[in-house]
């Protein structure tokens, strides 16, 4: 029982925080789920802790993680609200499954690899040897949770579940581009 009360304090604190300032509660949170999936996939990987990882998963959730997305579902709520058309979890899924995932994707590869400090051709590189597998892979594996998502989760929260199954995600990235650095060593 004494453990609950700080938990809930601080899931008190946690949502006030994401209704008064949502973006910046976001880009926080995504930046600590991303940092701890990149460190979590170096320590299962048994590798030594490399930072460069670390931090450009980290900036990269505190600027596009938590952001993007959020304006996102925001947009998604608006243009296939229920009263507006038929079929809105069907038509908010494959808008997001088939055109914002592959743009994401893309867009994440690259930024993590620039952030690393990698140069554009060699960004780009990697971008093109890991794309489609990456997209594949999150088509079959993250659709299940958009679908659960979309359908059960306030649209406050969305960002907040993604970035819990994100976690995983991230330490999946990191471990499929750290693999794909390693190949070409």
């Amino acid at each position: 029982m004494a453990l609950s009360k700080p938990i809930m304090n601080l899931l008190a604190s946690y949502l006030q925080n994401l209704y008064i300032h949502p973006i910046k509660t976001k880009a926080i949170t995504s930046c600590v789920v991303g940092t701890a999936g990149s460190i979590a996939s170096q320590l299962v990987a048994g590798d030594n802790i490399r930072i460069d990882p670390i931090l450009a998963f980290g900036l990269y959730g505190l600027l596009f993680g938590g952001t993007i997305p959020h304006y996102f579902y925001e947009f998604i709520e608006r243009f296939f609200a229920e009263e507006v058309v038929a079929f809105p979890l069907a038509k908010k899924l494959l808008f997001e499954r088939l055109i914002f995932a592959p743009f994401m994707q893309a867009f994440s590869l690259y930024t993590l690899a620039r952030f690393e400090g990698k140069n554009h051709k060699a960004a780009v590189k990697q971008l093109l040897a890991l794309y489609l597998p990456i997209l594949e892979a999150n088509w079959k594996w993250l659709t299940l949770f958009q679908v659960i998502n979309l359908a059960f989760i306030p649209p406050m929260l969305r960002v907040l579940f993604m970035n819990l199954v994100g976690f995983g995600w991230a330490m999946f990235l990191a471990t499929k581009r750290r693999q794909q650095s390693q190949k070409k060593n």
